[in-house]
């Protein structure tokens, strides 16, 4: 394919928050910074009656409502001249035919094009279906790919069902499903630090870990989203994708070069090792727990068992880390949003300190924040100055503003939206990736509406879940952890 051809952008529900909020900010900062491709156009496709004036206008107001700090007046005008709209519903057919010639009468040659489903996940499948239809996704001397958000169906099956429409127009090369947790600097990080240095990756297993701890906590209630929620909940919600995703690139193995494939390849071998939670072991291996005001919010329905928070206790059965226990935790209305990783090492074997009997060393820890406050965080054992032989915890810290600047950190969607258009799909997730995922939260699901399941445990806004889920981690003789500052 021709990679030096225009390429056009093509919004699929362009008059939407995530078009206002997100994705033009994200477009407009990477072309402040010089780092579009040559010629790049947009396209607004929805149903609002605009015209492109109507539409630029809308873009600026949230360029200036949410991302005050990039917006530029001088390089918005240059920029908003490369903006267009087309009204079209996107369950019409015909819409679509208008679109196509739209497209082909501002391209007027050969053009690269970037589909972006902006829309909700009902209008995936019709879309896809139209774009078919209408052999917008032929390629011939040009590329054309599609951009799908989450959620990736809610099931198995729906998941095997979109990929198989998908597969029917696109390739799967075509096909570009994001996660937005793989677009943030310090998630990408986390490759970096593991397979750019040597000093941890000797310690990276069984032998030295003593389990790990992945926490996304939301300060949020449902809001408008309560319908949408209930239908949902929080595994299907964050789980499913988030935290799975998370697991994957703290257990991978080192891929043997640094593409789509190969990172892909490595990251579905862990969600296969998995072991399955199952009806007989769900009560003990996972929590689940709902705020207590959540069956009060509009759209919810009366004496709802939708959990608002989860925590699972996940093995991986292979060589590397067979028998450490990785816990997972997620939940709306908790005391603050964050985002952590944590890795507890094992205690060294033998103290010959002269400690009392009832003294043990505090195990190392390994945190690595997300958000915010967004580093890494070493914390180690130090003798106390002056002392005979009392020691205590310190760290040892990396920020990225203390050490980049103070600058804000890129939104995720300008990196993965660069690699869109680049063609590089190492941080998109994979058809069989989505459905591996999948097999391992649907029996989850099922196991929590038979008897055999954990009782539904309340908790109050502004805590760090169900008080089940610190006996869930006392247990195992553990409990939850944050370095970060801001957790629990």
């Amino acid at each position: 394919m021709n990679n030096s051809l225009p390429i056009t952008i093509v919004i699929f529900g362009a008059s939407g928050d995530l078009t206002e909020r997100k994705l033009i900010p994200a477009i407009f900062s990477q072309y402040r910074k010089g780092r579009l491709p040559a010629h790049v156009r947009i396209v607004g496709f929805a149903r609002r009656p605009w015209n492109p004036d109507d539409f630029r206008a809308h873009l600026l107001h949230g360029m200036q409502a949410y991302a005050a700090e990039t917006y530029d007046e001088q390089a918005w005008q240059s920029f908003g001249a490369n903006v267009f709209y087309v009204r079209g519903d996107l369950s019409t057919g015909a819409d679509y035919a208008t679109l196509h010639q739209a497209l082909n009468d501002l391209e007027s040659g050969p053009a690269n094009r970037l589909y972006y489903l902006a829309t909700a996940p009902e209008y995936y499948i019709p879309a896809v279906t139209h774009l078919g239809a209408n052999q917008m996704a032929d390629e011939d001397e040009a590329w054309r790919r599609i951009v799908i958000e989450k959620p990736f169906g809610h099931d198995l099956a729906s998941a095997k069902h979109l990929n198989e429409v998908l597969h029917a127009v696109f390739q799967e090369s075509q096909v570009y499903r994001i996660d937005h947790y793989l677009g943030k600097e310090t998630a990408q990080n986390l490759l970096f630090f593991r397979f750019a240095n040597t000093i941890f990756e000797p310690l990276w297993n069984r032998n030295y870990i003593y389990n790990v701890q992945v926490t996304v906590a939301e300060s949020v209630d449902v809001g408008h989203r309560a319908g949408y929620y209930d239908e949902t909940g929080v595994l299907r919600d964050m789980f499913q994708n988030h935290l799975l995703q998370l697991l994957t690139l703290i257990a991978m193995e080192p891929p043997a070069s640094f593409n789509a494939d190969s990172v892909r390849n490595e990251k579905v071998k862990v969600l296969a090792a998995v072991r399955p939670i199952t009806p007989a072991n769900v009560a003990g291996r996972t929590v689940r727990g709902q705020y207590r005001t959540y069956r009060d919010a509009p759209g919810v329905a009366r004496g709802s068992q939708t959990a608002t928070y989860a925590a699972l206790q996940l093995y991986i059965d292979n060589w590397r880390w067979q028998g450490v226990p990785f816990y997972l935790r997620s939940g709306k209305v908790m005391p603050a949003k964050m985002s952590e990783i944590i890795i507890q090492f094992r205690r060294p074997p033998h103290v010959m300190f002269n400690f009392p009997p009832e003294r043990l060393l505090h195990s190392n820890l390994l945190s690595i924040c997300l958000q915010p406050n967004e580093g890494i965080h070493l914390r180690f054992e130090a003798k106390v100055p002056d002392s005979v032989q009392d020691t205590r915890s310190v760290d040892m810290e990396f920020y990225f503003r203390s050490s980049f600047g103070d600058g804000p950190l890129p939104d995720a969607y300008e990196r993965l939206l660069l690699d869109a258009l680049a063609g590089d799909a190492s941080l998109f997730t994979r058809s069989d990736e989505i459905e591996q995922a999948w097999r391992l939260i649907d029996p989850i699901m099922a196991a929590w509406v038979t008897p055999q399941a954990p009782p539904l445990s309340f908790y109050e806004a502004g805590t760090w879940g169900p008080p089940e889920a610190d006996m869930f981690m006392a247990r195992d003789e553990r409990v939850w952890r944050s370095v970060c500052g801001a957790g629990k």
